[in-house]
């Protein structure tokens, strides 16, 4: 909602560079996709570790919860 207000003042101030920003925008979210993508299985693999190296620590703290 905030970036369709901030939209609407722009296009009120200065409408070509609104315009431009409503072309563009399509674009950059197609050209940033792939970096979205590498995060999350990066950050997948973060978790799998942190979830591998705690598992001994989990099993410890409860014994009779196996």
């Amino acid at each position: 909602m905030f970036t369709f207000l901030l939209w609407c003042v722009v296009f009120a101030l200065c409408w070509p560079i609104a315009l431009l920003a409503l072309v563009l925008y399509p674009i950059v979210w197609v050209l940033l996709l792939p970096f979205r993508i590498v995060g999350i299985a990066v950050e997948g693999i973060f978790v799998f570790l942190r979830a591998l190296f705690m598992l001994p620590a989990r099993l410890i703290a409860a014994p009779g919860k196996l």
